[in-house]
């Protein structure tokens, strides 16, 4: 079973970190993490994809951006997972479950993020704004 959760009307500033926990599910391909201001304005796309074992980050702005690939997967399909997301005015910084840390940058230079999705194969059982 594949989770979807959307939020609109955010008002998240740089220097907000959001931790999302979850179950990825038994099976899942992977699973994505959207932030920006819209479905087609994307500060920030994660997405993990299990069969090409990578990380795929991007921004979109009515089409996508250069892909930024990191094949530091430490993510499984099955297992409980934490992911934390901080957002700065220059970067996006991605904590993945063992601690290592991704970064990608504010390439569309939002300076507040109103809009939030999870789809895919995470479950979300908790969210945390800080």
């Amino acid at each position: 079973m594949s989770g979807e959760l959307e939020m609109t009307n955010l008002h998240l500033k740089p220097g907000t970190t959001l931790k999302i926990k979850g179950r990825i599910a038994d099976g899942a391909d992977g699973f994505v993490i959207n932030l920006g201001q819209g479905t087609d304005k994307l500060g920030l796309h994660f997405n993990p994809r299990f069969k090409e074992s990578t990380i795929v980050c991007n921004s979109r702005d009515g089409s996508w951006g250069k892909e930024h690939r990191d094949s530091h997967l430490c993510f499984s399909p099955g297992s409980e997972t934490k992911v934390t997301l901080a957002f700065h005015s220059d970067e996006f910084k991605v904590e993945l479950p063992d601690g290592y840390e991704l970064t990608f940058p504010n390439r569309l230079g939002y300076s507040h993020l109103s809009y939030l999705s999870v789809k895919g194969g995470l479950q979300v059982s908790s969210l945390k704004l800080k």
